[in-house]
C-alpha cells in the first residue's frame, strides 16, 4: 500500500509543490538523466503525461538549473526547426545524488528496525573498513611519524573526494595536526546515523597509530569535519594492545598512584608503651584535558 506525503513541499524559488507534483517532477528529471538528450514529446509518451504537464515540469527544472536545453549537432530533421531536447546539468546530477541519499537512509532505517541498531553500526564499520584497507599500505609507506602519516591520509582522502586538508596546531608539549574534510559523501546518512562518523574516527586512529579526537562534523551541522591528530606530547604515543580484553591502557585519562606508609602512634585503651602502626594514604592524580578549537585548514 502506498502512503503519500501529507504536506506540500516548497522549492528553492518559493514555489509550493504538492507531493504528487514533486514525485512527477522527480520522474521527469530521472528520465532526462537516463535517456537525454530527450524531447518534451518523448517524455510525455514515456511518462504518460500531457504536453502541458511536461512543459510545466521542464520549465520548472530549467528555472531551477536542474536541466538545460541541448542543441543538436546533427542536421535538420525534415521541415522546420528540430524538436528541442534536454539533458541534466551538473546541479541536476547533484539533486539525483540527494535522491539516492534518501534511499540509503530508508534502507538503514529498515535495517535498524528489523535487525537492531547494532546491525547499522556493523554495516558502518564494514563500509569504512574497506576504505581503511585501501589506505593501509599507503600510510605504512609514510613511516611511523603521525604527521607524515596524516599527510598521506589527506592525499588519499582528497583523491576520494573528501576535500581534505591539514595544518599544524598547538604549542609546547602538546602539538598536533588538524585534519579537515570539506566534503562528506555520506553526510546525509551520517546526520541520522552517527555510527558512520564514529567508525571513520576509529579507522583514522588505527591508520595513524595514535588516538585522534573528532572535534566537529558536517553531519553535526558544522561547516567542516575536523579531527585533531596528536603528534607530540601526551596522547601521541602509538596504541598498545592491552593484556585485558577490551581495555586500552592509553585511553584512561586519569592515573592514580597510592602510597601507604606506617607510622607508630599511641592508641587509647591499649597498655602504656604499646605502639600501633598508623596508615596514611597519599593519592596523586593526573588529569589530561586537551582543548583544541574547531577550525578549518
Amino acid at each position: 500500500m502506498f502512503i503519500g506525503e501529507h504536506a506540500p513541499r516548497e522549492t528553492k524559488d518559493g514555489e509550493h509543490v504538492s507531493p504528487l507534483e514533486s514525485r512527477t517532477r522527480s520522474r521527469v528529471l530521472h528520465m532526462v538523466s537516463a535517456d537525454g538528450p530527450i524531447s518534451a514529446a518523448e517524455l510525455g509518451r514515456h511518462l504518460d503525461l500531457t504536453p502541458a504537464a511536461v512543459r510545466r515540469h521542464l520549465d520548472a527544472l530549467v528555472e531551477q538549473g536542474a536541466v538545460v536545453p541541448h542543441e543538436p549537432t546533427g542536421g535538420r530533421r525534415g521541415r522546420g526547426r528540430p524538436a528541442r531536447a534536454y539533458v541534466v546539468s551538473d546541479a541536476g546530477h547533484s539533486a539525483l545524488e540527494a535522491d539516492y541519499d534518501s534511499l540509503a537512509v530508508e534502507v538503514l532505517r529498515y535495517l535498524e528496525e528489523h535487525a537492531g541498531p547494532a546491525a547499522v553500526g556493523e554495516f558502518a564499520r564494514s563500509r569504512v573498513g574497506a576504505l581503511e584497507e585501501r589506505y593501509a599500505a599507503r600510510l605504512a609507506a609514510a613511516g611511523d611519524d603521525p604527521a607524515a602519516r596524516t599527510e598521506a591520509l589527506v592525499e588519499a582522502l582528497s583523491e576520494d573526494g573528501f576535500a581534505a586538508t591539514a595544518r599544524p596546531v598547538g604549542a609546547g608539549g602538546l602539538t598536533g595536526v588538524q585534519l579537515c574534510q570539506g566534503h562528506c559523501p555520506v553526510q546525509h546518512v551520517a546526520t541520522e546515523f552517527p555510527a558512520f562518523c564514529e567508525a571513520e574516527t576509529d579507522a583514522f586512529s588505527r591508520l595513524l597509530g595514535v588516538h585522534v579526537q573528532r572535534l566537529a562534523t558536517l553531519a553535526g551541522g558544522h561547516h567542516v569535519c575536523t579531527t585533531f591528530v596528536p603528534t607530540g606530547g601526551i596522547g601521541s604515543r602509538p596504541r598498545k594492545t592491552s593484556p585485558v580484553a577490551g581495555v586500552d591502557p592509553e585511553a584512561a585519562p586519569t592515573t592514580t598512584t597510592t602510597t601507604t606508609t606506617q607510622t607508630p602512634h599511641d592508641t587509647p585503651g591499649t597498655p602504656a608503651g604499646t605502639r600501633t602502626p598508623r596508615t596514611s594514604t597519599t593519592r596523586t592524580s593526573t588529569d589530561t584535558l586537551t582543548h583544541v578549537k574547531e577550525g578549518s585548514s
